[in-house]
């Protein structure tokens, strides 16, 4: 009975892996799309929240392929090749954690710039240009590799177990209680969320004051669709680090087959809710947002009609709150 169970959870394991590639084809097209049009449009020039949701697209993609690499590797090989083979192991930390890593300071960095752009203060408004902006991605982005390749040092291959694990005991403490806590998600998103919320009520206020209503319209919608992706990052990416930091400090061994399996198919679920985080961005903006479905219906019309003028911005005058419907 054990043994029948365990062959129809392989089965259930093999079959979710394919999801993976559905997600990859709709989040590589889905990342295309925003990277175009946060980069072209003109309303998004100049825009920093806009240049980071530019870098979390492109970010997106990577991450996106490098997760399609280990995929492929784990059909031709049949197995996956993190739970054997050290170098790969430690390839595919370094690349894919430092890259989520990097997404995740980008969707802080969204967030915050969103309150500081929305400040009622006009000099707290525009404290510093898109170039800072663009050395603070720079700059975060060698920390945080810097980061994976030195955590990724100390992996270890252990057959007995769930394969590529932390053997370190420091680096277990480091992993649980401040790794996946705090950089890998939770504290990030944390402080991402009460930023989008004041930002949400620093719009409310820039509504009374005298500045031109397309700045607002912009202003309206760049800070709903952070609160947004907020939202849907923290429930797309906290399930995997809270089984991170539970498998770490219980590790799944081989000598009980059906638990085993149960984790690894539990380890696939959460990898691909959290693969979903990024590749679901140019979607959930389409779906809540009214002024973004108009600016890429725009952006496709632009493309075979380039004579028709730019008008993407129209709402009128008197509109008092945020359009994420």
């Amino acid at each position: 009975m054990s043994s029948n169970t365990v062959d129809i959870l392989n089965t259930i394991r093999d079959n979710l892996q394919y999801f993976y590639y559905v997600i990859f084809l709709y989040g590589t097209i889905g990342n295309f799309l925003n990277t175009m049009i946060f980069s072209r449009l003109k309303p998004f020039h100049g825009n920093r929240c806009a240049f980071y949701f530019t870098m979390e697209a492109i970010g997106g993609i990577v991450f996106l392929f490098l997760g399609l690499i280990n995929s492929i590797a784990r059909q031709i090989h049949g197995s996956d090749l993190v739970d054997s083979v050290l170098i790969w192991c430690r390839i595919r930390f370094i690349t894919m954690h430092g890259m989520a890593l990097i997404l995740f300071f980008t969707i802080c960095c969204a967030a915050c710039d969103q309150f500081w752009s929305t400040h009622y203060r006009f000099g707290v408004r525009y404290q510093y240009p898109l170039k800072l902006a663009r050395y603070i991605m720079l700059i975060s982005s060698c920390i945080w590799l810097s980061h994976s390749i030195v955590f990724a040092l100390f992996l270890n291959i252990q057959s007995s177990s769930s394969g590529c694990v932390i053997t370190n005991f420091i680096l277990i403490w480091y992993s649980t209680y401040c790794f996946y806590p705090i950089l890998y998600g939770p504290l990030q998103i944390f402080l991402a969320f009460v930023f989008s919320l004041l930002a949400y009520r620093n719009v409310r206020h820039i509504i009374r004051q005298q500045i031109s209503i397309e700045r607002r319209q912009l202003d309206q919608q760049m800070t709903a669709m952070v609160l947004i992706r907020v939202i849907f990052c923290l429930i797309l990416g906290l399930p995997y680090t809270c089984f991170r930091i539970y498998i770490i400090n219980h590790p799944f061994t081989r000598s009980n087959l059906l638990r085993y399996t149960i984790g690894q198919i539990l380890q696939i679920i959460v990898s691909l809710l959290f693969s979903a985080n990024f590749a679901s961005n140019f979607y959930i903006f389409f779906a809540t947002s009214a002024q973004f479905r108009r600016q890429v219906k725009y952006f496709f019309r632009q493309k075979t009609n380039r004579v028709r003028p730019f008008n993407v911005i129209t709402a009128t005058s008197n509109q008092n709150y945020i359009d994420v419907s």
